[in-house]
C-alpha cells in the first residue's frame, strides 16, 4: 500500500472513530446529556427549539417537533407530536428519537421526566440572557454533529448582538413595562431573556423585582410604578388592539408622550437568532420615547 493510500485510510478511520464518538454537553437546567454518537434522530418540544436546531445546521435530524413550529417554512411540515404544555408521549417514542430538546420552562415538567426515565436523551433549554442563545446553538450542533454550521452561526449571532450592545451602551435609562397579555396581565421579570433585551436597549423593567418568570400584575400597580414606555406583543403578527386600552390612564407617562409600542411576539417572545430582530425595534421604541422627553 502506498503512502498516500495508507494516509488516506488512516484519515478515514479517524473520521469514521469521530462520527461514532460520544458527545457531551451540560444543558440549561445543569444536567449532563450524552449521546454514543452526534443524534440522527431528534425531536423538538418547542417552537423556539426547532428554529434553534435548524440554526445550529440540524434541520435534516429533525423527525418531530411540536405544534406552532412554524419557522422557518421547512419546519411546517415536519411530523407533529403534541404541543409544547401538553407533549405526546406516544407519538415521540414511535419517533424513536435519540435526542429531545426541552423547554425548561414551557413544557410539563412531568413529562420531561418521564421522557428521561424511559431512557430517553433529553436536553433542556432555558435562555436567559441574548449571549445564551449562541451557546444553545452550539451545544445543539455538537449533539448534532454539525459543529461548523453552529460555529458559522453562533459566531454571525455574537457578531449582530455586539454590534446592538455598542450602539447603545450608555443611553440614558428609559423604564418599559412588557406586556405579554392583557387578560389576565402578564409580564416578565429580570430572570427572562426579554428583559436581557430591554437592559441590552438601555431599558429598565419595571417589574423586574418579581420572582415569577411571568407574572401577573395589576393596571394600578403600573399606573403606581408609571413607566415611560409600554410594550406589548400580543399573540399575532398585528398590533394588539388591548394595548390601546392604556389610554383609559391618561395620567400615565407612557400614555401622555405616546410611548405605546408593538413588537412581533415571534421577535421578542422566542429566544432564537430572531430576537436580535425584536432587539432591534426595542432599541429604536426606547429611542423614540428618549426624544419624546
Amino acid at each position: 500500500m502506498s503512502v498516500r493510500r495508507a494516509t488516506a485510510v488512516w484519515c478515514g478511520l479517524l473520521l469514521a472513530a469521530a462520527a461514532h464518538a460520544e458527545v457531551a454537553v451540560t444543558d440549561d437546567a445543569g444536567s449532563r446529556v450524552a449521546l454514543p454518537a452526534p443524534a440522527q434522530r431528534i425531536v423538538s418540544l418547542a417552537p423556539h427549539v426547532t428554529e434553534l436546531l435548524f440554526a445550529a445546521g440540524a434541520d435534516e435530524q429533525i423527525v418531530g417537533a411540536v405544534e406552532y413550529s412554524d419557522y422557518p417554512p421547512a419546519a411546517r411540515a415536519i411530523p407533529r407530536v403534541g404541543g409544547y404544555g401538553a407533549i405526546d408521549l406516544e407519538a415521540i417514542l414511535a419517533l424513536n428519537p435519540d435526542l429531545v430538546v426541552g423547554w425548561a420552562s414551557g413544557n410539563d415538567p412531568n413529562g420531561l421526566r418521564r421522557l428521561k426515565q424511559l431512557g430517553l436523551a433529553v436536553f433542556a433549554s432555558e435562555p436567559h440572557k441574548l449571549v445564551d442563545i449562541a451557546s444553545i446553538i452550539e451545544r445543539l450542533a455538537l449533539l448534532a454533529g454539525t459543529q461548523a454550521a453552529g460555529s458559522r452561526a453562533a459566531e454571525d449571532f455574537r457578531a449582530r448582538l455586539a454590534s446592538i450592545v455598542s450602539r447603545y451602551a450608555g443611553r440614558d435609562e428609559v423604564s418599559v413595562f412588557y406586556t405579554i397579555w392583557n387578560r389576565p396581565l402578564m409580564t416578565v421579570n429580570d430572570m427572562h431573556l426579554i428583559s436581557d433585551v430591554i437592559r441590552t436597549c438601555g431599558g429598565r423593567n419595571v417589574f423586574g423585582d418579581l420572582r415569577a418568570l411571568a407574572p401577573t400584575v395589576s393596571e394600578e400597580e403600573v399606573v403606581r410604578l408609571d413607566p415611560e414606555a409600554i410594550v406589548a406583543s400580543g399573540m399575532g403578527e398585528t398590533r394588539p388592539d388591548w394595548l390601546d386600552d392604556w389610554k383609559r390612564w391618561p395620567a400615565l407617562t407612557a400614555v401622555r408622550r405616546g410611548n405605546l409600542y408593538f413588537i412581533p411576539p415571534d421577535l421578542i417572545q422566542r429566544p432564537t437568532p430572531r430576537v436580535l430582530e425584536g432587539a432591534e425595534r426595542m432599541c429604536a421604541a426606547l429611542e423614540d420615547a428618549r426624544r419624546k422627553r
